[in-house]
């Protein structure tokens, strides 16, 4: 199975993307990722030692990679800010941060600020790599808890209807999961975004080579009724150029949902949250963005074991 699940090069295991994973093998993570949720994955990599390399900012992604490293046995080591590494105070290169850190640990995971970084460190790296984000390109182990998540609710992803909110045209969360949605059957999406911001067009055109059903709206508004999930996302200001401006204006209420959910939808977000989902809807039923965060702990223990 390791050698489906994870892109394998000189018999070393990375997970770099979504894209070559297929169904089998996102069941399958999606499987261990509930081993880990009964307890069963505790302690299975005892003796390993995780570099946890943070070259962008993170919070729920690096505590809960690193949360899943202990709670696996392991040990972890790195760091959380590269400007006070030799690679952003002295200049050394990428290449061998990367090759220094096959040194010391075991597997990487890895978040960067340049798209492609991933696939780059895994061509150097004799060690598994972890794409923990790398710029506006893909973000695969949030997707895969995503996938955990809407099946813990709904029992299977097959037949879901989920809108995809806000910027999509930067958002790495929802270019992972688009592609990972096309692994299933009934899939429908709405991309709810102003145009400048709107998903990319290389992705749209895969979703019509796969057949996979998607809509692209401007309001949140025409959508709520009609969907299962509501997956809010912020502005990746960081990402944008130096003159570039955008604005959404988006923001979902309890007494939208009140007024247009229906009784099983939930508001999922990879967060942090700006303005999208007001603190009003965290009492709801609806709100399933933290369950959403806490999920990232069993599921990257389910990655972690699995490139083991």
């Amino acid at each position: 199975m390791l050698n489906t699940v994870l892109s394998k090069k000189n018999t070393v295991r990375h997970l770099v993307g979504i894209k070559t994973l297929q169904r089998h093998d996102l069941d399958h993570l999606i499987s261990l990722a509930h081993d880990a949720y009964q307890g069963k994955l505790l302690n299975t990599l005892t003796g390993k030692i995780i570099a946890s390399c943070f070259f962008e900012a993170s919070t729920r992604t690096r505590l809960s990679f690193e949360a899943a490293i202990h709670r696996l046995g392991a040990d972890v080591i790195g760091f959380v800010d590269a400007h006070n590494t030799s690679f952003g105070k002295k200049g050394e290169s990428f290449s061998d941060t990367i090759q220094m850190l096959n040194g010391y640990a075991d597997a990487i995971v890895m978040r960067h600020f340049d798209a492609g970084s991933a696939e780059l460190a895994a061509s150097i790296s004799t060690i598994p790599i972890v794409n923990a984000g790398d710029g506006a390109n893909e973000h695969p182990s949030q997707t895969l808890l995503d996938l955990f998540t809407i099946k813990q609710k709904f029992g299977e992803i097959d037949g879901i209807k989920i809108a995809m909110i806000g910027d999509l045209r930067y958002g790495r969360t929802v270019h992972s999961l688009s592609y990972a949605l096309m692994n299933y059957k009934g899939i429908t999406i709405y991309y709810v975004s102003p145009q400048s911001l709107q998903i990319p067009h290389e992705i749209t055109q895969k979703l019509q080579e796969k057949n996979v059903r998607f809509h692209c709206v401007d309001e949140l508004e025409e959508v709520i009724a009609h969907v299962d999930v509501l997956y809010m996302t912020r502005l990746q200001k960081e990402r944008f150029s130096e003159n570039e401006m955008h604005e959404m204006g988006y923001t979902l209420t309890a007494n939208m949902l009140k007024e247009q959910a229906h009784d099983d939808l939930i508001v999922m977000h990879p967060l942090p949250r700006v303005q999208e989902i007001c603190n009003s809807v965290d009492a709801t039923k609806y709100a399933w963005y933290f369950q959403q965060a806490k999920n990232g702990v069993f599921m990257r223990q389910a990655i972690l074991y699995q490139l083991f």
